[in-house]
């Protein structure tokens, strides 16, 4: 029962640790996704800490047009500090690995988002975002007539939202 709790203790501690290293608000398909890859623990445990998490306030819910995505509170920070040594280093050193490999996937899918919807037969609304940290650098909004259209846009943001943003910025600046 003891080897229970302190596999529990650690396994929560994981998780703050893993929001921290990524700094930004992420899914629970991203989370779900690097511990079942890593094979830290089953699903249903996953969800059941991060349940657990946010209701004791270590992690907390970000809604913004029906999409979750959660983050490490200063609460969670400052448990994380105080038991970060409860966490085996070979679990440390894999997650440190896998961010490091996947960083750049991690960043554009937390910081770029990209939706569409019909608004009526022939026309479709094309949502795209750009997030850094907890701010929404743009939220723009463009109406097109074709779903390829709309599905390319989509596509060509998620693969290079940082760039096509900057060129947004640079158009309107320009005289």
């Amino acid at each position: 029962m003891f080897e229970d709790t302190l596999e529990l203790a650690e396994n929560k501690l994981l998780l703050l640790y893993i929001f921290l290293k990524i700094n930004a608000p992420i899914s629970n398909n991203q989370i779900t996704q690097m511990i079942l890859e890593n094979n830290f623990m089953n699903y249903f445990t996953l969800q059941q800490y991060i349940s657990e998490l946010v209701q004791n306030n270590f992690l907390q819910i970000l809604e913004d047009e029906n999409k979750h995505r959660l983050l490490i509170t200063e609460k969670g920070e400052k448990v994380l500090s105080l038991f970060i040594n409860r966490i085996s280093k070979v679990k440390l050193e894999t997650i440190d690995i896998y961010l490091e490999n996947q960083h750049e996937n991690i960043k554009r899918e937390v910081s770029a988002s990209s939706d569409y919807t019909i608004e009526n037969k022939n026309k479709f609304v094309v949502s795209l975002k750009a997030i850094e940290g907890n701010i929404n650098l743009i939220d723009l909004k463009i109406t097109v007539d074709s779903n390829n259209l709309a599905r390319e846009l989509c596509t060509k943001w998620k693969n290079d939202s940082s760039k096509k943003y900057e060129r947004i910025l640079q158009i309107l600046l320009d005289d």
